[in-house]
Parts: C-alpha cells; structure tokens; sequence
C-alpha cells in the first residue's frame, strides 16, 4: 500500500487515493478538511528528495503557477515544502485527458479540433502573458471536462522537469509534441509551447503524431530535420485554413512560426468565422522580441475550400521578398511625396498671385486646378464603398481611412455598404481632410456545425460559444441508435448559414421509444403472444403446474403488467401445463413407514392398512389401492396394505378371538393373545396343538 494514504499533510489535506503517476510525482485525491472540499494533490516523487536545487525548483516554480488565475487552467490551491515532502495542491478535475478522448474516438471533426485548440490557446496566451511557459504541452496534460471545456495542467512542473534528460525512455509520450528547441537543447520561449500546440492539433485532426519512432532520440530528430506530412493527406476532410494554422504553429524555423499565442488565435477566430478562408504567411526577418507578431499582415484570401490542390507554401527566400516589398512600399510613398509637393506648390502659387490676376481668371479654366478652402463633408452612410467616385468631387477632397478596424457586422445594412463616418455630413472641413469610414460585413453569421451524437451539454456549449446570441430549444425523441441523452438532429442541418438571433432545435434522444406492458394474466397464450407483438414487444416462454390456471393459460409474466420498458423487449410468459399429476410407483415389499413417506413425498395422501400374511413379513407392504406408473392428481388418497405378520393361533382353554379388521387395525396385539416378532412363529403355552 502506498505510504501516503491515509496520511494527513499540514494537519489538513488527507490522502485518500492515487489518481496518477507521472515522471517526477505523484497524483493524489485528497480532502481538505479545512475547506470540505476535494482536491488533487501532486507529491514530488522520493526519487528527488535528495535534491535540495530540484525541490527549490519545484518550490518556485509552483508558487508563480499559483499567481496564475484562468478558466482553462487547472487552479492551484496551495504549496508547502517541509523537510519530508513537497507537495502542489491543486483543483480537482471530474474528466479526462484530451490523450484518453482520442483514444476513444480516434481523430476528432475539425470544429472539435477548433474547439479544443482555441481553449488551449487560451490558457497558454494568459501564462505567456505572465511570463510563464508551459515547456510539455501534450494531450496528457490536457483535460476534458463533462461540459466540453478544457482545462491544461502541469504548468510549472515541466519547467523543472526540462532540467532533467527530456531524452531517456520514460520521455517517449512528451518526445512527441517537443519543439526543434528544445530537442536542441536551446533556449526557449513561449514559442516553444505554439509548436506543441500545432503537433497537438496535428494529432486530433489526423489520429496521429506528426513524428513516431522506436526510440526518443529518433523522435527527436524528426522534430529538428524532418518535415511532416500533410494531415490532409491523412484526411481530406480538414478545411485549407485549419491545416495552414497548424503547419504554422509547426514551423521549425523560429522565425516563420506564429511569433505569439494571441497571433495564432485571430487565426483561428478569423478561420471560425469563414471555415473557407486561406492564409498567407510570410517570413519575417530574425527579432529578439517574440512578443509582436512579426509577419507582415496579408488580408486573408476567401476563395472556396478544394477549389485548387491542397497544398500549404511557406516563402523561404524571404529577404528577397522582403527586399521587393520594400521597394515597392518605397515606390508608392515616392509617388505620394510627389503628389503632395506638386498640391503644396500649386496652392501656394494661387495664394500668391496679384489681385489684378486672379481676377483675369476664369473659373471655367480654373476650376479643376483650384482647391477650394473649406469643403462640405458629404454623406456616406448607405453608400457601396466600392462605387464611391473618389476621384471626382466632392469626394477627391477627402482622404477616406478603411483599416482592419473598419469592418464591422451589421443587421441593417447589407455586406459592403458604409454604415457610420467619423465626421457628420455637411460639417466644413479643409480639402485633404481624413474621413474613417466603418464598413459592413453584413450580418454575424457563422457554419451550423454538426452536432450529431455530442451530448446535449456539449452541444448547448458549442453553439453558446458562438456568440451569436441564438436561441437553442430542445425537442426529446425516441431514438433506436442515439444513447438517452444525445443529439439526434438539429434544425437548422449541419453547414447550414447561422444569423446571430436565429433560433435552433436541438433533437435529444430519450433513448429507444417506451412502451407499457399490458396484463396477460389468464390469456391463452396465442393471444398473449398477439397482444405484445402490437405493442411491438417480444417474448419468451416458461412451463410450469398450476392448480388454478388452465393448461395453456399464462400464469405470470416478467416484467409485471404496467411497466414501461423499451420496443422490443423480451417479456418472459410462465405458461400452465394444468394441474401437475404425480408418476405412481410400487411400494410393495418397502417397510410401511418408508413407503408412507415416499408417497406423501409426491404429494400424495396415504390411507394405511393392515391384514395377518402367512408369507409377507410384518411392516411390509402387501399391495396398494393404485398400480405402478399411473398418473394421480396431487392430494389423491392412496391405500397401502401392510403386513400383521401370520395369524395367531387359538390357545387350548380358550376359544380364539376375532381378527381385528382390516378397518380397524389395532395399534397393539390383544392381550389374550402373545406378542408375535415380526418373522418368527407364534408358540403355543402347550407343546401340542
């Protein structure tokens, strides 16, 4: 038995239970009776007790996981370190391991795969952002929650087990998800946790790593040389977008990887939003601060899923990408520049001119080629943005701004139509003035996803995380092959087109249809059998006796008349066979009382009888009313004849007496007459007759 359970620690949490082991301690569940609450305890193994730098190691470490406070965070309650033991108290967590899901279900739909990740993400961009890395990201350290939520566990401990040989053979699950880095045995940073994220992505959308082998070392090389498959080769059925933001987050190169977690989930919120979207990723040059996303930013492409090859293309000449771009960035400010000198002079110039001249001047000469001082702002909402003539006035005298904070989603205008400006129509600005302009995406709406055999919780949170604010009813059916409890249907069908509002039925199954049994008591049984099988039930068939039932009638049934069970059930019928007769056997020749015995043994009422034989010894049977192997009704009287022994003879003074009948047998020889042994002769007083 392990030496800590049943122990107290700290005079408060006491050990009840191992709920795992890992490499360097051990999961237990215990109470903390301060609180009444039950709790994880995780004890660093004896292994590392003589390490007194491991154990301040793992002291810190857990303490500044402590400070960290997220819903997809496994909480952490307590630390204490004492000459004997150190040991994290933590939340305790009714789930399982995103590892034990996937062995379960093998590689999961997309949208999971979506749901998952993002939530991991989550939990990693708020410990980044406490300058926390989590250094074994796995789906070991994964859990799933009842509800669908995901909680990552383990920050901290991986930080101090990093110190340790991350090589050795009890590391081939973590080998797995490491990143080129840290197979190196380099520095790392938080972007060492977003390419454990992508080979965990990678293993959930394909059902398997991106890198296996015999030993760690092997693994480990795959991650720092090799170039992993495709998952889509693996599955077709993953979209471009999600593979794109996987293969990222798996770039081996530092440097084209996402540069942080929050980079990496606008992705994944923008892929949410449009599953047909596509990514451009470029390089970006070598930086030491990792903080920033260093790609360039490339407006997503919308093109249709599957309408070219899958393929995902990183840009490795990226100076010379780079190099271009800034060329033509420079070209295009060199233009502007010039656009701008030549508009300064010529409003200077018309400033300056004599009065005499300016006078001379005709307007209809003029009046492209003069600004005019103040300009009216004109009104833009309700206007295609795209069909505005910006090159003709009053337009041309406004600088409209549209940035990634422009487009906004909108009920009431559709998509591409300006919906707000920064500045009211007919307010008098300069020419040249900036005008934001806020465009419409048209209305929120998102992908129906398939929520066929989800649990009615899990589906009821996916479709709230959503945010689209809908209304979710739920409607109950029977259901032959979904379990109690589980999605059937919705309405509307899966792919189909979400409007933030929109009301959808979720089908519950309630499990296969309920029927009641009816009372066959006393039915014949065909017409048992006809009753059942319209209440679509099924049967099965017991004999036995009955005193009051005919032959052919149902006794009893199982289950009991008015039960509900399911469409076809077995209902068990116990069918009279009538009356049980009884098999009649030969007594004659058995002592009395053992015959006596047998007979009312069966069932059988026995009347006994007795008569003087000259040839049957005394107490032995002589005949019975009824013969040998005929059948006799229970409680049937039967009468056995016993032997009296011979007849005793008269003595020579006194005249004999009567026999006794046979009715009437006595219970004890008369007294006139001696006591005959059952077997021997009677003898006379005289010696002759």
């Amino acid at each position: 038995m392990d030496k800590y359970i049943g122990k107290m620690l700290d005079d408060r949490y006491e050990i009840l239970d191992i709920l795992g082991v890992g490499g360097m301690a051990v999961v237990y569940k215990a109470m903390d009776h301060r609180l009444n609450r039950l709790v994880a305890v995780k004890i660093l193994k004896d292994d590392y007790t003589n390490d007194a730098d491991l154990r301040r190691r793992f002291h810190n470490e857990s303490q500044a996981v402590a400070m960290l406070s997220h819903p997809n965070i496994v909480s952490v309650y307590d630390v204490s370190k004492n000459e004997a033991v150190d040991f994290i108290v933590m939340e305790l967590i009714d789930g399982i391991t995103l590892k034990q899901y996937m062995e379960k279900k093998g590689p999961l739909s997309w949208r999971e795969c979506l749901h998952f990740a993002m939530q991991i993400a989550k939990a990693l961009e708020h410990a980044h952002s406490r300058n926390i890395i989590h250094r074994d990201i796995k789906p070991h350290n994964v859990m799933i929650l009842k509800d669908g939520s995901v909680k990552v566990a383990d920050f901290g401990i991986a930080r101090v087990a990093s110190a340790q040989n991350t090589l050795t053979k009890e590391a081939l699950g973590s080998v797995h998800y490491i990143s080129p880095e840290q197979a190196k045995g380099a520095r790392v940073d938080n972007r060492t946790d977003i390419y454990s994220l992508g080979v965990v992505m990678y293993e959930m959308l394909t059902g398997r790593p991106p890198y296996d082998g015999e030993t760690p070392v092997s693994v480990a090389i795959q991650h720092i040389n090799g170039t992993p498959l495709a998952p889509s080769l693996l599955n077709s059925e993953i979209p471009t977008g999600l593979e794109q933001i996987t293969m990222h987050a798996m770039c081996s190169d530092l440097n084209i990887r996402y540069a942080s977690v929050t980079d990496m989930l606008q992705d994944m919120e923008e892929f949410r939003k449009n599953p047909t979207i596509r990514f451009t990723f470029l390089a970006a040059r070598p930086s030491a601060n990792t903080g920033g996303r260093n790609q360039p930013l490339v407006r997503p492409q919308t093109v249709p899923i599957r309408e070219e090859p899958r393929q995902i293309e990183y840009d490795t000449d990226a100076e010379d990408r780079r190099r271009k771009l800034l060329i033509g960035v420079a070209a295009v400010l060199g233009v502007a520049a010039l656009l701008v000198v030549i508009f300064l002079v010529v409003r200077f110039a018309s400033r300056n001119k004599p009065a005499e001249a300016e006078s001379t001047t005709t307007i209809s000469a003029n009046a492209e080629t003069t600004l005019p001082e103040k300009v009216s702002v004109p009104g833009l909402i309700g206007s295609i943005y795209s069909d505005i003539p910006k090159d003709q006035p009053p337009y041309k005298y406004f600088t409209f701004i549209v940035d990634g904070n422009s487009y906004q989603y909108s009920d009431e205008y559709p998509d591409g139509v300006v919906i707000n400006q920064s500045l009211s129509e007919g307010e008098m600005v300069v020419p040249g003035t900036e005008i934001y302009l806020y465009i419409s995406m048209g209305e929120r709406t998102d992908s129906m996803p398939d929520l066929t055999r989800y649990s009615l919780e899990n589906a009821q949170f996916q479709l709230k995380a959503m945010n689209l604010n809908l209304t979710l009813l739920t409607e109950p059916e029977f259901s032959d092959e979904v379990k109690e409890n589980f999605v059937i249907r919705t309405d509307p069908l899966p792919e189909s087109t979400l409007k933030e509002g929109q009301v959808v039925t979720i089908y519950v199954s309630q499990g296969r249809e309920k029927v009641s049994v009816p009372n066959l008591a006393n039915y014949t049984l065909a017409d048992a059998i006809a009753s059942l099988k319209e209440k679509n039930l099924k049967h099965s068939i017991v004999e036995d006796y009955s005193s009051s039932v005919p032959a052919g009638c149902v006794i009893s049934q199982d289950p009991a008349p008015e039960t509900e069970v399911e469409r076809d059930s077995v209902v068990t019928l116990t069918v009279s066979k009538g009356k049980q007769m009884v098999r009649m056997v030969s007594v004659v020749g058995m002592e009395q009382n053992a015959a006596k015995a047998l007979l009312e043994s069966k069932g059988l009422v026995v009347n006994l009888t007795w008569e003087y034989s000259d040839t049957v010894p005394s107490g032995q049977i002589i005949r019975q009313s009824h013969g040998a192997d005929v059948d006799l009704a229970p409680g049937t009287i039967v009468t056995l004849t016993a032997s009296n022994g011979p007849m005793p003879q008269p003595t020579a003074t006194e005249p004999p007496t009567e026999p006794p009948t046979q009715s009437e047998p006595p219970t004890e020889p008369p007294i006139s007459e001696p006591v005959v042994e059952p077997g021997s002769e009677p003898q006379n007083e005289s010696a002759e007759p």
